[in-house]
């Protein structure tokens, strides 16, 4: 096993490499020069944190495939409680780093929650979430979903067929509860999006409630990603939003039906994110640049050739110090498929990116959507200027830090130039497909704002 490979190596065993590496570069440099000073890892011992989804696969892959230790880097990769701890943990050091929710390393530098500097220089991956309601709702809405000549459900499938089912909910003075993540998650936002697109009110935060349950037609609470099939067949909520393999295994398991995916909300979007407090990459740049180096090539082997290592990437990630769910469950969508209601299988060859479309590129633009969103529903309270927006957004998203390892790959040959966005301002152009048709400009938040039905803007207050 790699981990006893890696255990084996002694702390006192590396430092004598490193005593005899230091002293041959002496002696045939004959002085240490300021530029090996430069690239020197400030520490080599790293511990990373995760949680059990298929999108913390390149820290997986990068360890599984000795790009960490390519790097000179000895990891230690664990599984965490929930998205909670997990932030606690790396602001108070306990981890060097972890797979965050895109929205962690934002939500926390505003001091929405949990008040920290956090940054990112590598984001992990695009797509891979969908929302899944139970058994009951999906057999209420299929009367209101379009077929096609075949008599199958034409995706995607809009929140407009499940809001007669709320709707009757409400009528009948009955709560409509649905589940995801954490409060800045992507799923959250991706829920909340969906739902009102569909005009179905997902509720506002305010100072005083952070519920997000306020004016709410469908009330929206926190559960952790591997518990949502359980509670869902327990019949606490009626859908969820999460990522994968919490969606397929609602239908192996026979208890709900996947009816839309986020990439059919908004094609292409940014998922998760390696975050590190804003400390921890002070002290150490060295070793954070190395550390995005190997995520880069685990995000590259991922997506290679067509998505010809995605059978070994899932063998990799069922096992239990990892995902840990069956094979074939992980397989259903990482491997270019994705299955709705059961037997109906589509082929979705981009459920899962982790390279191509410089899925790793910390875009500006990205961290941005993430703000509109908290401020849409009310946990950014008041309106902020669009300088604001800006700021935030370069504050705690690091492309400077991400192109200097990209830089380093590409002289060591092992990335092609075109692989990357040398030359961007780190904003994407205008973004059109999402499911309800709103443009979406990173470079003009509160006009983006502005465009909604459903949701705060300019100087509107939760009161």
């Amino acid at each position: 096993m790699k981990k006893d490979r890696k255990t084996s190596i002694s702390q006192n065993t590396r430092g004598m490499l490193k005593s005899c590496l230091a002293g041959l570069a002496l002696t045939i440099a004959g002085s240490l020069t300021s530029a090996h000073a430069v690239g020197e890892l400030e520490k080599d011992e790293l511990k990373f944190g995760f949680i059990k989804l298929t999108d913390m696969a390149p820290l997986a892959v990068a360890y599984e495939k000795g790009f960490f230790e390519d790097e000179g880097l000895y990891v230690t990769i664990e599984p965490q409680a929930n998205w909670k701890v997990l932030l606690d943990r790396v602001i108070d050091g306990e981890l060097d780093g972890a797979h965050m929710l895109a929205g962690q390393p934002l939500g926390a530098t505003i001091g929405f929650g949990t008040k920290a500097d956090i940054i990112t220089a590598f984001s992990m991956d695009l797509n891979g979430n969908a929302i899944t309601v139970s058994n009951d709702i999906w057999a209420e809405m299929k009367p209101n979903i379009p077929k096609d000549a075949a008599g199958k459900p034409v995706h995607p499938i809009s929140a407009t067929a499940l809001k007669p089912v709320v709707d009757r909910y409400k009528s009948e003075g009955k709560p409509f509860n649905m589940g995801m993540v954490f409060p800045v998650s992507t799923h959250n936002y991706e829920l909340r999006y969906w739902l009102a697109a569909g005009g179905i009110h997902p509720g506002y935060y305010s100072k005083t409630d952070i519920t997000g349950q306020i004016d709410a037609d469908a009330l929206l609470s926190v559960t952790p990603p591997p518990q949502m099939p359980s509670t869902l067949e327990a019949g606490t909520i009626y859908g969820y939003c999460v990522g994968e393999p919490w969606n397929q295994q609602a239908v192996f398991k026979g208890i709900g039906v996947p009816v839309v995916t986020d990439y059919e909300i908004w094609k292409n979007n940014p998922e998760k994110v390696f975050g590190v407090s804003a400390a921890w990459a002070e002290k150490n740049p060295n070793t954070h640049k190395a550390v995005i180096k190997a995520l880069i090539r685990a995000a590259q082997w991922l997506d290679a050739n067509n998505d010809a290592n995605r059978p070994e990437a899932v063998k990799i990630l069922s096992q239990s110090e990892y995902v840990g769910a069956d094979y074939d469950v992980i397989a259903n969508s990482m491997t270019g498929t994705f299955e709705y209601e059961k037997g109906d299988k589509r082929d979705l060859p981009d459920f899962n990116v982790f390279y191509r479309y410089f899925a790793t590129y910390p875009y500006y633009s990205d961290a941005i959507w993430y703000l509109t969103q908290m401020r849409r529903w009310g946990q950014i309270t008041e309106e902020k200027s669009d300088e604001w927006f800006h700021e935030i957004a370069k504050k705690v998203y690091r492309p400077d830090i991400y192109l200097a390892a990209a830089k380093e790959l590409l002289e060591e040959g092992k990335i092609a130039k075109a692989d990357m966005p040398w030359d961007t301002d780190g904003y994407r152009a205008p973004q059109t497909h999402f499911i309800d048709n709103i443009t979406y400009d990173g470079r003009t938040p509160n006009a983006y704002l502005e465009k909604f039905n459903i949701g705060l803007k300019g100087k509107d207050a939760v009161k």
